[in-house]
């Protein structure tokens, strides 16, 4: 009789398996060609990639979850939904996101942690622990919702360091009246962050009273790259701090670049592509200089743009640049403080756990991921992001909504 209920449960397993698999074919190969279809080839060739690792992995270690099957073919299926109407993108309603985008993303970001699981199935040996990359995409979800708002103080010694490495942001004397900066970097506005939540953001920043509040990029996705009125709507409370509030390009916004100018004048934000201002602050002078983003050429271009518009002695000099893996293209001693983004802190590491690795330091420990680096007498903040795209959740990274503390004196 027991091998009787064993012989069936194997044979429903294998039917069901059968389905998923077949199902699974069929939803990759009709997402593909719809977005081939309705939008282009270069974004089918980007779902077409991304699907088809995520199947390989969801079906490898479907088996695991037969107990709970109804709930994994309707999480599987939000993926292939999610990308299909991403053909046609746009920004959706809450209940589309509560629905759809969320639970895609989720169960995506779950599904791509559990490839070392995967390789295991492939050899047909016992999964161990299944729902693990699930539990840890669960938390991303919470950590993808919300940003966590802190104050932090950054102290310029001028004091000068060999080579590029994390450098520690309290070392040196403070002073009585430092300059008192809000950072936004990376908001993307999307399914995490609606119009919304980076409107309470920006009110939260306008609230704090700083002296500076500077965007160092990446204000869209996909979804928001089409209305020009997301943006303008989302930055609408900076227009309270006129001159005060200044950006610069991240590389997504040179996809919608009429989307993001528009947004950001708009707002009151002074918009700084290659260009540089003066500001009063009750800290003193602050020079700004704001770097466009790019691919190529990047030393002799940013050296460009920063002989043109030279050092004033005594005058505090903060770049604005997106990307930190340019930080050291900058001539060594043109900049006092220059603030990044585009890492969005890693976005999946254990800073949450107070430790400093990441995805990213676990390929390169040169590479500036999040936090205060050094290198000669420049200094560099990379912040964690307000937002994150691409890798669907945050895990172990939180987003930062942070006010610096800039700690200077005049040499």
């Amino acid at each position: 009789m027991g091998s009787r209920v064993t012989f069936r449960r194997l044979a429903a397993s294998v039917i069901w398996m059968h389905y998923v698999t077949l199902g699974s074919v069929v939803a990759l190969v009709v997402t593909i060609g719809a977005a081939a279809f309705l939008r282009n080839r270069l974004f089918a060739t980007f779902a077409g990639v991304i699907l088809t690792v995520h199947t390989l992995i969801a079906v490898a270690t479907a088996p695991a979850f037969a107990a709970v099957l109804p709930a994994w073919v309707y999480l599987h299926a939000a993926v292939y939904v999610h990308f299909l109407l991403l053909a046609r993108p746009r920004m959706r309603p809450l209940a589309y996101r509560v629905l759809v985008s969320i639970p895609a993303s989720f169960f995506a970001a779950g599904t791509m942690l559990s490839l070392p699981w995967a390789v295991v199935a492939a050899f047909g040996a016992h999964l161990p622990l299944p729902w693990l990359p699930y539990a840890l995409a669960l938390v991303g979800i919470a950590q993808s919702l919300r940003t966590g708002e802190e104050e932090l103080d950054v102290v310029l010694t001028g004091e000068p360091v060999e080579g590029l490495r994390r450098h520690a942001a309290r070392v040196g004397e403070k002073q009585e009246r430092p300059l008192r900066i809000v950072q936004i970097s990376d908001p993307h506005l999307g399914p995490f962050m609606s119009v919304e939540r980076l409107r309470r953001i920006c009110q939260r920043a306008v609230e704090r009273n700083p002296d500076l509040v500077l965007l160092t990029g990446d204000f869209l996705t996909m979804e928001s790259q089409s209305d020009p009125r997301l943006l303008e709507e989302a930055l609408s409370p900076l227009r309270a701090l006129p001159g005060r509030v200044f950006a610069c390009n991240g590389n997504h916004d040179h996809e919608a670049p009429a989307t993001v100018a528009h947004g950001l004048a708009s707002a009151g934000v002074i918009h700084l592509v290659d260009d540089a201002a003066e500001v009063d602050t009750e800290a003193g002078p602050v020079q700004l200089v704001g770097l466009d983003f790019l691919w190529r050429d990047r030393a002799s271009k940013m050296a460009a743009v920063l002989a043109n518009h030279p050092r004033k002695k005594g005058v505090l000099r903060v770049v604005l640049l997106h990307d930190p893996g340019a930080f050291r293209e900058i001539p060594e001693g043109d900049a006092d403080l220059v603030l990044s983004g585009h890492t969005h802190g890693g976005q999946v590491g254990l800073v949450s756990l107070g430790l400093p690795l990441t995805f990213i330091s676990a390929f390169s420990s040169r590479f500036p991921d999040h936090g205060f680096w050094a290198r000669g007498t420049d200094r560099l903040y990379v912040h964690r992001g307000t937002g994150h795209y691409g890798f669907p959740l945050r895990v172990g990274v939180p987003g930062e909504e942070s006010v610096m503390r800039v700690h200077w004196a005049s040499p």
